[in-house]
């Protein structure tokens, strides 16, 4: 019998507090390996819809209650984790309350989007860019061969 390895799915998720001016968004400090600043996420459990993973996750991680909105994007990069090999299915979403920090999750922060922390873990950093571009130039992430 043959044996088939493929990646785990994790989920992401962009949560934009719409409470505050600006519509920051939060981010949270990993308490566990890779350490650094992360958005809410984590793996998606066996029998589980990415959309309840992505509302548990930030549930755990954050305290938040969220509304997803929609389904951003999705990065598969094979070196994007440094522990094994995921795809993550990104979403939008918001929230109307200030973040807690909770179960793997050191801190939680407001940032603005355009001022992300230097420490970002995984791909972080592009996924935020990627948001970014969307949010300022009303443009989705392109993807193909020459961008992985």
């Amino acid at each position: 019998m043959t044996s088939y390895r493929n990646p785990a799915p994790t989920v992401d998720v962009i949560i934009e507090l719409l409470h505050h001016p600006h519509r920051p968004i939060v981010l949270i400090e990993r308490h566990n390996e890779p350490l650094g600043w992360a958005l809410p996420g984590g793996f998606v459990d066996y029998g589980e819809s990415v959309e309840t993973a992505a509302r548990r996750e930030a549930q755990e991680e954050t305290g938040l209650t969220i509304t997803l909105v929609e389904q951003f994007a999705v990065y598969s990069d094979p070196a994007r984790d440094p522990r094994k090999h995921t795809l993550s299915v990104v979403f939008l979403a918001t929230a109307t309350a200030d973040p807690v920090a909770g179960d793997d999750a050191k801190t939680a922060a407001i940032i603005n989007p355009w001022e992300p922390p230097q420490d970002l873990c995984f791909d972080h950093d592009r996924i935020l860019r990627d948001y970014w571009q969307y949010r300022f130039y009303g443009h989705r992430p392109r993807f193909g061969t020459d961008l992985d």
